[in-house]
């Protein structure tokens, strides 16, 4: 019996990482280096998940609001969308806020563990990957939700501008008559059925490039990296699996009326992937497959849903930010008052949805807040040290988080086969057989 993607997955991160542990960055077979060969084959992996990321996504939304067909259906899904990912954002930075107050990883022995850090010390490649990507004003966030080239924009990964016209296009092709109307609705189906197909194909090689991603990391990093900064990890981590594991649950629960252990069992191949690849939107296809065969949502949902939450619905990553910036704040034995606190948990909320895309974005968000609250922009360099592994960790937040919300607004349009009691155990399992 073949085994299922999620173990086929697990399996391959534990084989990864004894075998980053044993190779190391230099051990090398006929000349080649074990560490190249890991390069090679996570770089393989991703950039065929990225290929299929802009297609995917413009062929679902579009698709997901036609879908959708009156103005009131998109009006209605569409509101119930944000004001879910925006309250479970918000929730997650309050986990967060009330987490780093109570452990205080900024805070040793009573006094700031400023110099124990050596804040001091030069960061300029730090300043190097943080600069110039155009984070530093909030307002062109927004700005960037309407691009000027949508070729340009679906290019540069511009995430938040190619799903805002994905929606404006998916909208006003509804408003159209007759056979051009059928005809658009019939292409951009096709094309969605396509490239769940081409999903499909390269999800079959989903546990050799996790394999190839954590290996390179393990071989690199090793688990010292963790040491100097463990109180701030342990924090990020609690507070995670507090969001994770009780906040989002209770919502799936008491909003929604689903069983928790069955979703975590139907969204476990989108989690171990997101994990392993560290990005959300590399994730989507599998995110999307796992939705709709595994939880029963129905595509009009999920195709509308999933692609807005890749983009603006980042639990972890607000978590994170608001850990990372009161912890370097307390770091430095800033007076973190309630007005200061108030300003982090603001511009977590709006840097989480509007830079989540861009290479480096939690650097790029942490800039924006520690510029805001005083302190100086090369303290970002101090977090580096976990990033990765952290990273790791958010991104399986947001996932999960994204997911929690297609079900639960699927069972708020009416939709009853989501996880129902009359759904077999081993449906799950038979599926992603």
């Amino acid at each position: 019996m073949r085994l299922a993607l999620h173990w086929q997955i697990l399996i391959a991160i534990v084989l990864a990482v004894l075998a980053g542990l044993w190779s190391g960055t230099e051990s090398a077979l006929f000349g080649i280096r074990w560490y190249e060969v890991y390069t090679f084959v996570g770089t393989l992996f991703m950039n065929a998940l990225k290929m299929i990321i802009v297609p995917l996504i413009v062929a679902s939304m579009i698709s997901g609001v036609a879908s959708l067909g009156s103005r009131e259906g998109f009006g209605r899904l569409g509101g119930k969308t944000i004001l879910y990912y925006m309250s479970t954002s918000l929730l997650a930075i309050m986990i967060g806020l009330v987490m780093v107050n109570v452990i205080a990883p900024g805070i040793v022995e009573g006094k700031p563990a400023g110099s124990m850090l050596n804040l001091g010390a030069d960061t300029q490649d730090v300043l190097a990957k943080v600069e110039g990507r155009g984070a530093g004003d909030v307002v062109g966030i927004f700005l960037r939700m309407v691009p000027t080239n949508i070729v340009d924009a679906a290019a540069s990964g511009q995430m938040l501008g190619l799903i805002f016209f994905s929606l404006l296009f998916g909208f006003f092709m509804t408003r159209i008559e007759g056979p051009p109307r059928e005809t658009m609705t019939l292409f951009w189906e096709g094309v969605l059925q396509t490239m769940m197909q081409i999903t499909m194909w390269v999800m079959k090689f989903a546990p050799i490039g996790v394999f190839g991603l954590v290996a390179k990391t393990v071989a690199a990093t090793g688990f010292s990296a963790f040491q100097p900064l463990a109180a701030f990890f342990f924090t990020v981590l609690v507070a995670l699996l507090i969001h994770t594991f009780i906040a989002l649950p209770l919502l799936l629960r008491f909003i929604g009326g689903i069983k928790p252990q069955r979703h975590f069992r139907a969204m476990a191949p989108a989690m171990l992937t997101a994990f392993s690849t560290a990005s959300s939107s590399a994730t989507l296809p599998v995110t999307l497959r796992c939705v709709e065969e595994n939880a029963g949502v129905s595509n009009r949902t999920s195709s509308f849903v999933l692609p807005l939450g890749a983009t603006i619905n980042m639990d972890g990553t607000a978590l994170y930010e608001c850990v990372a910036a009161l912890f370097i704040a307390q770091a430095y034995g800033l007076e973190i008052t309630l007005m200061t606190q108030f300003t982090v948990v603001f511009i977590a909320l709006i840097t989480s949805v509007g830079v989540a895309g861009i290479p480096a974005a939690s650097l790029v968000a942490i800039t924006i807040i520690l510029g805001n609250i005083g302190l100086p922009l090369e303290a970002v360099g101090v977090i580096l040290v976990t990033d990765r592994i952290l990273d790791m960790c958010r991104t399986a937040v947001n996932v999960f988080s994204d997911s929690c919300g297609a079900v639960i607004l699927a069972r708020t349009e009416g939709e009853t086969n989501v996880l129902s009691d009359e759904t077999p155990d081993n449906r799950i399992l038979e599926k992603q057989a």
